[in-house]
């Protein structure tokens, strides 16, 4: 199994063409489950400002001849062809998330400590999206500015809600998710536990191995950048 990610500044009415209808897996031969969504920077507010002109996908395959396939020909993959995609591959999982294998493992630590990549999933309960915004708030204020730190995004399809976000190293997105000296991120695990804001969510940490494309004129993960095979 492998993930993707396609973000790609299409315009505002293609953009919205893309929002209202994602790939499906029954339409899609390896497909295992598809979202799209619109982007949002990261930042200290609890009032998000999507981007109307910016798309994104993510998805999980079943192979990398899927994913091939479908940017060769699919609609959407022609939509989102003029913009940046990442390939990934999962090293811990923490949470459920449909398309994403049950096997892979959950414990904090991973052999791998070169470039890494971690999708925030969540399906929202809306009657706790204030407290959701709030506590989300916080820790996007942090790391916008945290150390290692590549690049980063907000994404939403109301109620479905995530981060991408790409780090140098496992050890820099560790110290930002779980270290006290910017306890934001951690509080807001803390809180998560203590009363959930999604009716299903998932944190997924990735190696990177495949990049491609470019956003407002670079590649945010260019080759030097990518873990090895």
């Amino acid at each position: 199994m492998l993930a993707s990610v396609h973000v790609a500044d299409v315009g505002t009415r293609a953009a919205l063409r893309v929002l209202r209808a994602p790939p499906k897996a029954a339409d899609v031969a390896g497909l295992r489950h598809a979202t799209t969504a619109l982007t949002a920077p990261l930042s200290g507010s609890v009032r998000p400002r999507p981007d109307l002109r910016r798309a994104a996908l993510i998805a999980f395959w079943d192979d990398d001849d899927a994913l091939d396939r479908f940017l060769a020909d699919h609609p959407i993959a022609g939509s989102l062809g003029d913009g940046w995609h990442t390939r990934l591959d999962p090293l811990r999982a923490w949470g459920t998330w449909p398309g994403l294998p049950p096997d892979i493992p959950t414990g904090r630590t991973t052999d791998h400590d070169g470039p890494a990549v971690v999708l925030t999933l969540g399906r929202l309960r809306l009657t706790r999206a204030l407290r959701f915004l709030r506590t989300s708030a916080r820790a996007e204020a942090n790391v916008v500015g945290a150390p290692g730190l590549i690049w980063a995004t907000g994404l939403a399809r109301p109620p479905f809600v995530a981060t991408c976000s790409i780090w140098e190293t496992t050890r820099a997105l560790s110290t930002y998710a779980y270290g006290q000296r910017d306890p934001a991120h951690p509080d807001a695990i803390a809180a998560d536990r203590a009363k959930p804001f999604h009716h299903r969510s998932a944190f997924i940490r990735f190696r990177p191995y495949g990049a491609q494309g470019r956003l407002a004129g670079r590649n945010p993960m260019p080759a030097h950048r990518l873990a090895a095979a």
